[in-house]
């Protein structure tokens, strides 16, 4: 008996010593759990940027930047947006949240704030104040936005261990995509100024390393000649140099190269002329490379992330054209700047310690005088002779001319407690308005918000229109145009719709925990979100829509 016990005594030590591991072992248990996820990720908005750039511009392209993603990565060769409307806003939201606007809130840029009956913008924030300028440029925030991204996710994830920092010459495009609890955003501050700022929802003041390039001389260095990266005559991808599709700068007479930016940036607001040339991007690589060594991102075992937006392909598409010498440059220069940036993640962070993934906001629509020039059906709306032609119908049908607030972003709001006092029914007067709008030219289709609420589609433009209407703050009237008509100027490129030219856009993954691949199955860019969060091993962001894409993560 006493044998026994003896036995069964030993069996307790020996398990409860297995049990109480040395602290030194627990600790290399959990590095070795750690070491399986990238230190750092990077998430890459390209702004504006159609798919067909990374194949129309493939022979002018290094194998260091888009070449070196795609052939060393996975190539999501139809990836779409699967909401409306395509803008900026929207887009960085939806790419880090994993879900769509009718989730997460950011239904545009700007839009009609049906409670306090005025325009709003999707990061203004006058609760906040500047850090870095005096200027009320800073008083932005993400509270407008209603989700969690995968930014935030990380930091719960890792009890606030693991930073998250955003980056954008755009406001909107450093903060929607860093999420909430982001350690800091930054946006550049042009003007007469040329500094990185943020706000006050981040912190009281900027950082030493933010300072001191802010006072370096970084912005100046690109107020320089720009010219063609390679001998103009090569730049077969793009139409004529000298064009009437195209914007150009004030104080310069036609939209051609060179561009002398010291001597027009008088008369382009100063240092925001950057922004319209490839320059900015230079510009935002430069201060990406300087966050990453200032914030010391990716150098422990707990997963960094790291947003970077590119904007200033945004600026000059809507300047100068889908087609144009200058939008070939842009797309030339980036991917020079790409290739900077991952040669210094190898260098800073380590070659295969970190993960990037490249995607875009938006495509963008040719310019439709140029396509008209082809014989292809495009064109511009007279959004003012429809607005008043619906006032004059209002005022015939129910005698009223007050029944509309307001009239954005394709969207009809309409003054409902007007129209309930009348005893009129909101369902009533919608389906009116829709029966009118349909027969107007160059009105493809007309939905009511009754519609969008009690209808369940599945396909189509119609389910696109779903995924963007937000029933709280979407208006009673959807409009869709015909494909390729405008509200814009007859120069320049714009988007905004669900079709292929402003939805279809790259999606790149690469780095650790990748595989190598392609595909043409159809992705979406709600799936980045998930599949991000899938290869760390956390929880998707809060009101995630996306698949993880499985046959993308090793």
């Amino acid at each position: 008996m006493k044998v026994i016990i003896n036995l069964l005594l030993m069996l307790v030590v020996l398990t409860s010593c297995h049990a109480q591991k040395p602290i030194s072992e627990v600790k290399k248990e959990q590095t070795t759990i750690n070491n399986s996820n990238p230190k750092l990720v990077v998430g890459i908005v390209v702004d504006q940027m159609r798919y067909d750039y990374l194949t129309r511009f493939a022979s002018k392209y290094g194998d260091g930047g888009f070449k070196r993603m795609i052939n060393e990565g996975f190539n999501c060769k139809n990836n779409h947006f699967n909401y409306i409307p395509t803008y900026t806003g929207p887009g960085h939201a939806s790419v880090f949240t994993g879900t769509t606007p009718k989730n997460h809130g950011i239904i545009g840029n700007n839009w009609y704030d049906k409670e306090i009956k005025d325009m709003v913008y999707c990061a203004g924030d006058d609760s906040v104040s500047s850090v870095g300028t005096q200027d009320d440029a800073g008083e932005m925030s993400p509270h407008r936005m209603k989700t969690t991204t995968f930014g935030d996710e990380n930091r719960l994830f890792t009890q606030k261990q693991g930073k998250t920092i955003g980056i954008s010459l755009k406001d909107r495009g450093a903060i929607l995509p860093a999420g909430h609890s982001a350690n800091a955003a930054y946006w550049f501050h042009g003007r007469d100024e040329g500094s990185w700022i943020t706000s006050t929802f981040y912190m009281s003041e900027l950082p030493k390393w933010v300072l001191d390039f802010n006072t370096s001389d970084a912005a100046e260095s690109y107020l320089k000649v720009w010219d063609t990266f390679y001998d103009i005559l090569t730049y077969t991808e793009s139409d004529s140099d000298e064009n009437e599709f195209e914007g150009g700068f004030r104080g310069k007479e036609k939209a051609t190269f060179p561009y002398d930016l010291a001597k027009l940036k008088d008369e382009n607001r100063g240092f925001d002329i950057l922004k319209a040339t490839p320059y900015g991007n230079s510009l935002t690589t430069d201060f990406a490379i300087a966050a990453i060594k200032g914030e010391q991102l990716g150098q422990d075992d707990i997963t960094d992330v790291l947003t970077v937006s590119y904007s200033s392909t945004d600026y000059v598409g809507h300047n100068f054209g889908v087609s144009s010498k200058e939008i070939e440059d842009t797309y030339i220069r980036l991917d020079k700047d790409l290739e900077r940036f991952l040669k210094f993640l190898d260098q800073q962070v380590g070659e295969g310690n970190y993960t990037v993934f490249l995607t875009a906001d938006h495509g963008a629509v040719e310019v439709p005088s140029y396509l008209q020039s082809m014989k292809i059906p495009s064109g511009y709306l007279d959004n003012k002779e429809t607005d008043a032609r619906l006032i004059d119908y209002l005022s015939a049908k129910f005698n009223s001319s007050d029944f509309v607030e307001n009239i954005s972003n394709n969207q009809i709001f309409l003054n409902r407690r007007l129209i309930d006092s009348l005893g009129l029914h909101i369902n009533d007067v919608q389906e009116a308005i829709v029966n009118e709008l349909i027969a107007y030219k160059h009105i493809e289709k007309v939905f009511s918000a009754h519609t969008m609420t009690t209808t369940n589609f599945t396909t189509g433009m119609e389910l696109l229109l779903q995924n963007g209407y937000n029933q709280k703050r979407s208006g009673d009237i959807i409009l869709l145009s015909d494909p390729a008509y405008i509200s814009y100027g007859k120069t320049g490129s714009t988007h905004g719709s669900g079709l292929n030219y402003d939805t279809h856009v790259p999606l790149l993954f690469f780095g650790k925990g990748i595989n190598h691949g392609e595909t043409y199955d159809k992705t979406v860019i709600p799936d980045i979100a998930p599949t991000i969060s899938a290869l760390l091993g956390i929880s998707f962001p809060n009101a995630s829509t996306g698949q993880p894409l499985g046959f993308v993560i090793d």
